[in-house]
């Protein structure tokens, strides 16, 4: 059975068109749907998604079902939903496919990059996750702007013909305006401040195996947040576990701490401070704890 996710923002064609033109078979399909930009944009994605649900049914008889996303520009968030979405179909059997030619790059990144990571933890079923993207034929905002040129000089000749109607100066006015936007900055303008910056960081996780004492490490280090050294590490695990604190509990602590600091997995960063080793989940880290914490 396939499940193919599909991303909705404002493409329609790029979303169904190669799967009915390639003739792919699609048992089961999730529409995953965001809040991007104004309201009239939100009701136009959800419009699109509306559409495209009835003709995924329609034109491919597959199932269909529509997931919202709260926060298309949480990738975190987005990683970890994909990372469940992707795993639960598998683990139902199923070969999965992820659209990625449309939605903001956050969630297409975010759901790419769990794909790939649980190609790597779930090594059986690589051959069973798919990525795709999906080229334009045409790009409509050239055509539009085109066309809305040809607006302006109709407007321009009207008004120099003698006709009076202020609707035709401020239509004038208003595609004159836009026009020298998109002429100066392209489809696109600023840039938006998410969470206090105007960058969103988006960290390649392509997850490893993890074995049972490292995932004790990575959950108490998620749980905990930080901690002011291995040795208070080792004791808190100690504590937890039931476990005497000797030396060799601490040293195998240590040794697994190695094993996933930078220079091995990279899920946990350490800061010198003095003597010891300022201890806590790296960002990577802290995707795979999110999406593994069903699991624990």
């Amino acid at each position: 059975m396939q499940t193919h996710i599909v991303p909705v923002g404002f493409d329609y064609d790029r979303l169904i068109a190669p799967l009915v033109r390639d003739q792919f078979d699609v048992d089961r399909v999730v529409l995953l749907e965001g809040a991007v930009g104004s309201e009239a944009n939100v009701e136009y994605s959800r419009n699109l998604s509306k559409k495209l649900e009835t003709d995924f049914r329609n034109l491919l008889g597959a199932e269909t079902e529509r997931f919202v996303i709260e926060d298309v520009y949480d990738y975190d968030e987005a990683f970890e939903q994909a990372y469940d979405l992707i795993n639960d179909e598998l683990d139902r059997g199923n070969e999965v496919w992820v659209n990625v030619a449309a939605m903001p790059r956050t969630v297409s990144f975010a759901f790419a990059t769990a794909a790939h990571s649980l190609m790597v933890e779930r090594e059986e079923d690589r051959q069973q996750i798919h990525t795709y993207y999906t080229a334009p034929e045409r790009y409509l905002e050239t055509e539009l702007a085109t066309e809305l040129r040809k607006q302006r000089d109709l407007l321009t000749d009207l008004l120099e013909s003698g006709v009076e109607d202020d609707r035709v100066t401020e239509r004038l006015d208003a595609a004159t305006d836009l026009l020298a936007e998109f002429d100066e900055r392209g489809t696109t303008i600023g840039a938006k401040e998410i969470d206090g910056s105007h960058i969103v960081e988006l960290p390649v996780a392509l997850f490893s195996n993890v074995k049972p004492f490292e995932e004790v490490i990575l959950f108490k280090l998620g749980e905990a947040g930080e901690f002011g050294s291995v040795s208070e590490l080792a004791e808190s695990l100690a504590r937890e576990l039931n476990e005497e604190y000797t030396d060799s509990f601490r040293s195998k602590v240590i040794y697994n701490v190695d094993r996933l600091g930078p220079g091995g997995k990279g899920y946990i960063e350490q800061e010198e401070v003095g003597k010891s080793y300022r201890t806590r989940l790296s960002r990577i880290g802290e995707l795979w704890v999110r999406a593994h914490s069903g699991e624990e």
